[in-house]
Parts: C-alpha cells; structure tokens; sequence
C-alpha cells in the first residue's frame, strides 16, 4: 500500500492524500483546494498529480473549502466514484461548493477582461457552479460512528473531531492478504470546548496517522478571555471611537461562534446599541444549514435554546443577502459591526470593505482566524502600513487586533490532548500535514518530547510505502 501527499503538504491549504491499495483501489483523503498563493494558485489547482477518472473513493474529513474545493473540478475531469462524508458535510458542501464555482465565474469574467485588453485569449474557471451542483450526487452521507463498507476488504468509520459541523477523523480499515491496516486521518482538530458544536471524541485505534499540525507551534488564550476582548473591542471600537468593527470571517464555522457570543452578550444585556451586519449569502446560508443540525450542538447551546429558540438571531442582528445591501453599508456613517468573509481578506465582499474602511483611524479590523503568509489578512496582521486591495494601495490606519481563541483549530497541547486516545506503540508512523513548516517542526518535537516517534513531516508529492 503507498501514500502520496499531493496538497497541505508543509503548508495548510489543498488538502489531498491519495491512498493506492495493492489491488489498485485508489482511495482519495479530501480534495481541497490550494487557496492564498497568488499566480501559483490556479496551476497548482489544475495539476493534480492523479487521474480524476482512476480515483475509487473520495472521502471527506468536512466542508471547509481547502478540504472540499476542488471535487467539483474532479468530478469535471472525469471522477464517478462516490464521496463518502457525514450528513452535515453533506449539506455545508451544497452551498459552498456552488459558491465556490459563482466565484470563480466571476474572477475569470474579470481576469479575462483584462486578458482582451492585452490582446490575450480567455480562460476557462477552474469549474463552474453547474459543474458544483452536478458533482453533489456523488455525496453519499453517512453518521457519526457507522462503520460504512466501500467493498469486501475496506471500511470507513468518521468520528467527530469538533472542528466544523459535520466534521471527523476518517478512521479506514484496509485488508490486504492476511494483514490488516487501520488508517485515521484527523482533518483539523477542533478546539475541546467548542462555543456551538460538541467536543472531539476518541477515536479507534490507528497503525498510521495522518494529522493536522496547523497550530503547532501555538497556544490559545481561554475561551472566556477570547469573548469578554470580543465584547472590549466592540465597546471601544464603536462607543469610544465611534467607528466601525470589521470582523473578516469564514463564512462557516467562525461565522457562527462570532454570532452566538454576540448573541449570548444580547441575551445579558452587555451588547451595546449597536448594528451589526452579517454580510455574506453563504453565511447567511450556512446558519440555516447549522440551524438543521442541532444534533451536532453541545449541551450549552441546547440549554440556551430552551429559553432562546434561535441562537443566531437577535434584534439588532441583519443578514444580509444582495449586493445592493451590501453596498448601502458604505454609506453608513453611524457606528456598527460588520462580519464578513473571506477570513483571510482574500476573496469576496469583505475586500470591499476593507477598502472602504482600513484608512479610518476610528475603525478597527479585528481578526479571528488564522491567515496563510501570502495572503492580504497576513500583510495586515504583519503590520504592513501599506496594502494593495483590488490593485489600488491604501494607508493602515484603522486599528488592527488579534483574537486568536476564536478559530476552529485546536492549539498543540489540544492536539496533542487529542492524540493520547491512542496507544503510541501500535502506532507504526505519523506522518504532519496541514501546517507551515516551521510549526511542524516545532510540533514534532513537542509529539516526541510526549512519546509519539517515528514522525514525518511529508513535503509536496512525497510517497511513502506503508
């Protein structure tokens, strides 16, 4: 049996791992898409490194786009074998997957414009949102902890890793002759006291491991540390300054833990006065999706819901949905709170309002997320005084903070928590994805100091012989 690490290798986008069993069923660990590395993006998306048309079974640890994104090109390429993730994955990737294809669209609608300018000929997007909405009858959804056969010799079991709705460790079970070999993915580790969804559980014993190491070489403030400097910027951003809040987010996930703080802060009467805007038709979307699953919440949220029925909503809360509304949000003068996505401020209409807002000394841009090095969320974190948004510069006035405790990715003494459910002699390797190179060593070292060995730490297209 061989393993090739075609994507989130040594860096924490494009999540792709290609299993080949010895009889030639060729099982795909996620198919995500490279995101955040400017020219190099789009060739490094089209140049897989396997057939579409050759790949079995695709199986999704969850929905996040650099996991998800590129199913839909897959499946355009040639791929007829079914998606195996959970129910809740399922439902996230139906709108996300669109969206992405929407976007894609319109960026080569753009990007070709400028083609015509230079006498250039068009190209075609990476894929479409029909090509998004055909590839969705491959899903097949399937619970928590329900072994599910893909043939005679392979089964799959997810469970929950806490990270996103719907999202778990992919636990594979390969026969091979007279041998046996459990497989678990990780995907990313969620944080073990989530704000909305249930802790990560244990997971079945594994020989090979295959985990996520995006914040290994980071800590976490404490959750109530994160939400009281939440509620400190909203205060001082909008009734001291009285400026404007603008929160980049990912439309799923972190999203919704920003709202269901400010909507608990509403519930005990701490949220000042004032408006705040979800401005993105996938969160917006996306909430309702996380409205369906209430399976999936923890005990807090469903204690909440008894005396609040609708944990993303309040009075002064607004989704909103077309570009039109979108646009009236410029024109606001009076202070108020603005979520949008992309969270690493590289796509979408928080670009906008960045360029409207990032030279107002009264405003403030808080990030709650983590922001690949190349990206415009990372110049900014950086400190840079300056920043390109839609090729114009534009001063950093506005005030720049962190809250770090917001994301979705557990810290390494979290992951490492997570790991201790197995039994670290049986484990024949472990092989680091989904992390900058320099976290990645830091974290190996930190799993070897703990009693985790034989540890790799896979560079782009590497393959190992398991």
């Amino acid at each position: 049996m061989v393993i090739k690490f075609l994507g989130a290798a040594r860096e924490v986008t494009g999540s792709k791992h290609l299993i080949i069993t010895d009889k030639g069923v060729k099982i795909l660990l996620d198919c995500g898409m490279f995101q955040g590395k400017g020219l190099e993006t789009d060739s490094m998306n089209r140049n897989l490194g396997f057939d579409p048309a050759e790949i079995d079974y695709l199986i999704l640890s969850h929905a996040h786009i650099d996991h998800s994104g590129l199913i839909p090109y897959i499946y355009k390429m040639g791929f007829r074998g079914n998606v195996i993730c959970t129910h809740a994955t399922r439902d996230l990737c139906s709108i996300m997957l669109a969206d992405s294809g929407h976007i894609q669209e319109q960026d080569t609608e753009t990007f070709n414009k400028k083609r015509a300018r230079k006498g250039l000929p068009p190209v075609e997007p990476i894929y479409s949102k029909d090509d998004a909405i055909a590839c969705m009858d491959s899903f097949v959804g399937i619970p928590y902890r329900k072994t599910f056969p893909l043939d005679d010799h392979i089964q799959v079991t997810i469970t929950n890793t806490g990270h996103l709705l719907g999202s778990g460790v992919i636990n594979l079970e390969i026969r091979e002759k007279e041998k046996s070999t459990r497989i678990a993915f990780t995907g990313d580790i969620g944080r073990p006291v989530n704000r909305i969804l249930q802790s990560p559980q244990p997971f079945p014993q594994a020989d090979i491991l295959i985990a996520e190491s995006t914040y290994g070489d980071r800590l976490h403030e404490v959750r109530q540390i994160a939400e009281d400097n939440l509620l400190n910027v909203v205060n001082k951003t909008c009734i001291e300054k009285g400026g404007k809040l603008i929160i980049p987010s990912f439309s799923i996930g972190r999203a919704q833990e920003i709202i269901y703080s400010l909507n608990n802060f509403y519930n005990e009467n701490k949220l000042p006065k004032v408006d705040i805007f979800v401005d993105s038709p996938l969160a917006v979307n996306a909430t309702d999706i996380f409205r369906m699953h209430s399976d999936c919440f923890n005990k807090e949220v469903l204690d909440v819901m008894q005396k609040d029925p609708d944990p993303f909503g309040f009075n002064n809360l607004y989704y909103i949905m077309s570009v039109d509304d979108s646009k009236k949000l410029n024109t606001i003068k009076k202070p108020c709170v603005i979520i949008s996505a992309s969270g690493m401020m590289e796509a979408g209409r928080i670009k906008h309002h960045l360029a409207n807002n990032i030279e107002n000394p009264k405003n403030t841009i808080l990030v709650v997320g983590y922001c690949a090095p190349p990206t415009l969320g990372a110049r900014i974190l950086k400190g840079d005084k300056q920043v390109s948004i839609f090729g114009k510069q534009y001063n950093v006035n506005a005030s720049v903070e962190r809250i770090e405790s917001f994301s979705g990715h557990a810290d390494y003494n979290e992951m490492i928590d997570f790991l201790e459910c197995q039994d670290k002699e049986k484990l024949s390797g472990i092989y680091l994805v989904h992390g900058e190179y320099s976290a990645q060593l830091a974290y190996k070292a930190t799993l070897e100091s703990h009693g985790f060995s034989k540890i790799e730490i896979p560079a782009q297209a590497d393959e190992f012989r398991l």
